[in-house]
């Protein structure tokens, strides 16, 4: 089941914890202390690039009736609701601006363009998600509450067509994002809670309304006016780059929170929560993908998950630096920093969410040792004195190595290395494990295990 001894699930002590918060503590200090005019430039660049590559897209649209031009306008118009929904809204309204004191790019004043109502977002997002992260019950990001995305969500019937509601909440991603916030049985009940729920619904009709007449009236009656245009056109133009948009936007965030290796927490996990608990809760609740400058860039730097959920308010564009420090900090305390090629990430994804379309008599692995549901009872019969510093080699043994040392007593032929604790990656060059019926142990210096008596 998930977890519910974080400390226990790391095989770390409560000193490793603290230590880990104070040097977490210093990356924060040190990206505060140099933020300056050079990131205050790149947002403002950026704000201006989608500008123009949005009025591009549409003069596109508008000035030839070619097919090519056609797609052109509308690829083009689509990058641009990407970066002004990835790298410039999710990010402007994380806080991760608000430093500049600028009025525009602030916030409490930014609202992006989409369906669903900013402030809806910046509570459901900003507040429950990134405090609450990947516990059960009060983070609704897990599983959005129509998917199974772990064992601890009990199947239901409907769970059979996991596949297909993933399929449309990709499709209308931002309608999800938009009515994720309204609690519709709350409306059943007088109180204030009912008063609430309609306000909510208010806003958001009246949100959902504006961008339904931006997207699919005012911008096709514009582009109408030209004679190498239709209204027709642009419509569909609009429709198909928001849906680009939408299926972009799924895919980034489910590989930041759904692939092997994302752990889900339970709500005792709260109880008593330090600063360092939270760090490591987010560092073991998300995982990143590979990207190169422009995915980067596409992803509004979420392909630094990991990064994003421990400093949610610092700017995007520092978070690959962040992510050498990051990286370093979690192979000193040997826990595994879940990385891998966006399509083997997303197809993680995707791989969990078909198999949590059955009840779990016909899955194969336990719920305490499953690629996406782990807990501490997975290690019950590795040793106590596992977790330790290498008398001789001197790195530590932690998380890292456990997995990989549990994944080895499962089946020997596992060796191939996994950014989620693969067996020769958590091993350093000089380390000897003997695994026999009850202990492991290191050996020595002996680096051929075939070499073993």
């Amino acid at each position: 089941m998930a977890i519910t001894d974080i400390p226990a699930f790391a095989h770390l002590t409560g000193a490793d914890i603290e230590n880990l918060a104070v040097e977490l503590d210093a990356i924060r200090l040190d990206i505060e202390d140099s933020r300056g005019e050079r990131d205050a430039h790149y947002i403002r660049c950026t704000i201006a690039a989608q500008r123009a590559l949005d009025v591009a897209g549409r003069l596109m649209l508008a000035g030839s009736s070619k097919r090519s031009a056609w797609w052109a306008g509308t690829i083009t118009v689509a990058l641009a609701k990407i970066i002004e929904n990835m790298e410039i809204g999710h990010n402007v309204m994380h806080g991760q601006w608000n430093w500049m004191n600028d009025p525009e790019i602030h916030s409490s004043t930014w609202e992006w363009d989409m369906s669903g109502a900013s402030k809806h977002w910046r509570f459901t997002h900003n507040f429950q998600h990134h405090k609450y992260t990947n516990i059960l019950g009060m983070d609704d990001d897990v599983g959005y509450s129509i998917l199974r995305v772990t064992r601890d969500q009990p199947w239901q019937a409907y769970n059979i067509a996991n596949l297909l509601y993933n399929t449309i909440l990709a499709l209308g991603f931002e309608w999800g994002i938009g009515l994720q916030p309204i609690e519709f049985t709350k409306i059943l009940k007088p109180g204030p809670d009912r008063e609430t729920t309609i306000l909510q619904m208010r806003e958001f009709a009246t949100k959902a309304a504006r961008q339904g007449i931006k997207d699919y009236v005012a911008f096709p009656a514009l582009t109408s006016l030209s004679r190498s245009a239709t209204y027709r056109s642009t419509l569909k133009a609009n429709i198909v780059a928001n849906v680009i948009r939408n299926v972009w936007a799924d895919a980034v965030i489910f590989c930041g929170h759904f692939p092997d290796g994302a752990e889900k927490f339970t709500k005792t996990d709260m109880i008593g929560e330090t600063q360092g608990q939270w760090y490591l809760r987010q560092m073991l609740g998300s995982a990143n993908f590979h990207a190169g400058p422009a995915m980067r860039f596409m992803s509004g730097n979420l392909c630094h998950q990991i990064e994003h959920h421990l400093y949610p308010d610092l700017p995007s564009n520092r978070l690959r630096q962040i992510s050498v420090r990051v990286r370093q900090i979690c192979d000193k305390y040997d826990l595994p920093y879940t990385t891998g090629s966006f399509l083997i990430q997303y197809g993680k994804a995707w791989r969990t969410i078909a198999k949590l379309s059955l009840p779990n008599r016909y899955l194969r692995d336990t719920a305490d040792d499953a690629p996406e549901t782990r807990s501490e009872r997975m290690f019950t019969k590795l040793e106590s004195g596992l977790a330790t510093t290498d008398v001789v080699t001197g790195p530590r043994r932690g998380l890292k190595t456990a997995i990989a040392v549990r994944q080895w007593r499962r089946d020997p032929r596992v060796g191939e290395a996994t950014d989620q604790g693969g067996f020769d990656q958590a091993l350093k060059p000089n380390d000897y494990w003997r695994v026999t019926d009850g202990t492991v142990g290191c050996a020595g210096v002996d680096s051929n295990p075939e070499s073993d008596p």
